[in-house]
């Protein structure tokens, strides 16, 4: 039988279920979650440790609001690379300190032919267009065409969720 993973009991279950929707702004969150749960704040962390160490869950971070903190300029920067060098650029363009997320993307042909997506979050067109430009230089001539999509709406971000 094929291994699928580590079992969860019913408290990891609950732990996930209450907080898949983001920790408690209180000053002792893990200690809030553990209330919740009858068990202590050390355990909530020891817990999700082992899930992050196990795979089952991925990351534990914030998730913030741009808008809310000053960056209306938000840019979608997308790439026509050399799919041979895409994981090596990829890592140079990801590692940018103004580069929030870069990622692979299958080509659409011939409408689309992006295949490297760069997201820059800034507080004007501008900056977004500056940034851009510096990926351009990064890229040089590995580059064969690329483009700038800006947001302009907000929409939801969630990942799975599972129910209680």
């Amino acid at each position: 039988m094929p291994d699928i993973g580590p079992e969860l009991d019913a408290v990891d279950r609950r732990l996930i279920v209450a907080t898949q929707g983001g920790l408690p702004r209180v000053s002792r969150p893990y200690d809030a979650i553990g209330g919740e749960l009858g068990i202590g704040g050390e355990e909530v962390i020891a817990r999700l440790q082992r899930m992050l160490d196990t795979g089952v869950i991925r990351r534990i971070g914030a998730v913030p609001n741009h808008y809310a903190i000053g960056y209306t300029a938000n840019g979608m920067s997308v790439w026509d690379v050399d799919d041979a060098r895409i994981d090596e650029l990829g890592a140079r363009v990801g590692a940018l300190p103004f580069v929030t997320h870069c990622y692979r993307r299958p080509r659409r042909l011939p409408d689309w032919p992006y295949n490297l997506f760069a997201m820059v979050h800034s507080q004007s067109r501008e900056e977004v267009a500056a940034r851009v430009a510096e990926i351009a230089v990064l890229l040089g001539d590995a580059s064969r065409g690329h483009d700038t999509l800006y947001s302009t709406a907000i929409l939801k971000k969630t990942g799975l969720r599972i129910s209680g």
